[in-house]
């Protein structure tokens, strides 16, 4: 392990550093194999060479964007990042960002370091859990994985499905046929695949079920083999669901589990089969956990601060909520 170290000018510290060492932390996240130790005017980073001179390179972007636009956010550093990751991938390089090229040759990539590890965390292992508030791509990404694996043969079908369960899976007091009755909680994984398939071949792999959209209770006693599985909004599935759609898993299948865990709308007794699963699944080899965040939101930039501002009083809550019970609790000793 080598290391390098940065000097930074004390008029460039909070611009460079980020409040509270955001850019720092974001960092980070961008180069996962790094240490990085922020020391007053020194930035220290320990590493593979490798990945230090791509460290060293995408520090000096950033104290030019600084010193060119006057401010460096979290934000700019994502897009920084996301332009050194389109010229990566423009050069063929395996390392880079590009996923497949969707409908009208649309070029789709991954655009956050996270949606970066899923894409290549998807070559290696076999369960892929991908956690985060909402906006952070997670579901977007794990279909254009899945709709890539399909068009080179890796697999034979592609299998979407998510819990119904603001109809409690009973879904009978609904208008319609079984598909209009499904068809507003499987919207997004529609219109993900409209973005990637044109038209007419989309709707040829439905007919002929290649690519077959269907909410969870229909998997119960299913073997999925030689597919790509993608569980959605599995945080409103419940331990007993859970258990049951992880054990489906057939021959040469790769599954994807998507959800974020601040956002259950089970019933109040009902605990989240996606929080449990997280907790008794993270050691064992094969499985992979990627938890997103805010940074990785690649949508409109107030969804960053709407997500945010969610968090903090959801922690202001549970901090008041902790006191009162704290003061009961002494109350009662007394």
């Amino acid at each position: 392990m080598t290391d390098i170290k940065i000097v930074i000018e004390p008029s460039e510290l909070t611009d460079l550093y980020g409040v509270n060492n955001d850019n720092v932390s974001f960092l980070s996240r961008l180069f996962p194999q790094l240490k990085l130790v922020a020391r007053g005017t020194e930035l220290r980073a320990m590493g593979d060479e490798g990945q230090l001179e791509a460290f060293s390179a995408f520090f000096e972007r950033m104290r030019q964007f600084l010193h060119k636009y006057g401010r460096l956010r979290t934000d700019d550093l994502l897009r920084l990042w996301e332009e050194d990751a389109q010229d990566i991938g423009e050069e063929g390089s395996p390392e880079g960002d590009l996923i497949l090229y969707g409908r009208d040759g649309k070029a789709i990539r991954a655009r956050t370091p996270n949606q970066l590890r899923m894409l290549r965390e998807s070559a290696s292992n076999d369960l892929i859990f991908a956690i985060g508030p909402a906006g952070t791509g997670k579901t977007y990404t794990a279909v254009a994985l899945a709709v890539r694996a399909l068009k080179n043969k890796e697999i034979k079908r592609i299998i979407l499905t998510r819990p119904a369960v603001e109809a409690g899976e009973n879904l009978g007091f609904l208008p319609g046929d079984m598909r209009d009755k499904l068809d507003p909680y499987l919207q997004p994984l529609y219109d993900a695949l409209r973005d990637m398939l044109p038209p007419q071949r989309l709707l040829s792999y439905m007919e002929d079920k290649t690519i077959e959209i269907a909410p969870l209770a229909f998997m119960r006693g299913r073997t999925l083999d030689h597919a790509y599985v993608i569980l959605d909004e599995a945080q409103n599935a419940t331990a007993t669901q859970l258990k049951m759609f992880l054990t489906r898993m057939g021959e040469n299948a790769k599954f994807f589990i998507t959800g974020d865990a601040t956002q259950v709308d089970l019933p109040r007794h009902q605990k989240s089969g996606l929080v449990q699963a997280t907790r008794i699944l993270k050691d064992i080899p094969g499985i992979s956990m990627i938890f997103m965040d805010s940074c990785d939101i690649v949508r409109h930039r107030l969804v960053t601060a709407i997500v945010g501002a969610y968090a903090r009083q959801e922690a202001l809550d549970e901090a008041q909520r902790a006191t009162r019970e704290a003061a009961s609790e002494q109350e009662g000793a007394e």
